[in-house]
């Protein structure tokens, strides 16, 4: 698969176990985002539910994806999970099942996405740095390098940016990326 081609539909859960697809996605500007409770990136939830309500209307949908691959900062269960962003966030955007988006056993959704863009934008290198500077080794492109990367993906299922997870979501490239997205 290429940046070109359009995301396949994949099957998926939402963290209430009920069924979903991208197909069912297809026609809205998705930003895909891998979270975790227990991060210090965690409060980005409150900008994700903010583009949620702001562009839900122009054809926006934030699909939270938590995995527990970095740290393990994302240990509770989807239950557990849903009440604490709805709590502490109260979001509205979909919630899926906890799932690795890293390594050999990544859900398909994130194998396709990595495959699509290779290479993030933002601040990598100072991100990278900063894990070091803690004692952890960053994955380099194209895995996911941490909690709360963020995929652009068009209305027709076409990956169209990727995101460092320091890219908050008020970032003004980030933020002009959807909108272009929306304009399209």
């Amino acid at each position: 698969m290429t940046a070109t081609q359009p995301l396949p539909d994949i099957t998926l859960f939402r963290n209430d176990g009920s069924p979903d697809s991208m197909a069912a996605h297809r026609g809205r500007v998705l930003l895909i985002v891998n979270t975790a409770s227990q991060c210090g990136l965690t409060p980005q939830y409150e900008g994700l539910e903010k583009l949620q309500s702001t562009y839900a209307d122009r054809g926006l949908e934030v699909l939270g994806f938590p995995a527990n691959d970095f740290g393990a900062q994302e240990p509770g269960s989807d239950d557990e999970i849903a009440q604490f962003c709805s709590i502490n966030f109260q979001t509205s955007f979909p919630l899926f099942r906890k799932a690795s988006v890293v390594g050999s056993d990544k859900q398909p959704l994130y194998a396709a996405l990595v495959e699509a863009a290779p290479a993030k934008t933002g601040d990598v290198d100072g991100f990278k740095d900063r894990l070091r500077n803690h004692g952890l080794v960053p994955n380099e492109d194209p895995e996911v390098l941490w909690n709360f990367e963020k995929f652009l993906v068009g209305r027709d299922g076409r990956v169209l940016a990727r995101f460092s997870p320091t890219t908050e979501p008020e970032d003004p490239a980030l933020i002009a990326a959807i909108e272009t997205a929306l304009d399209a």
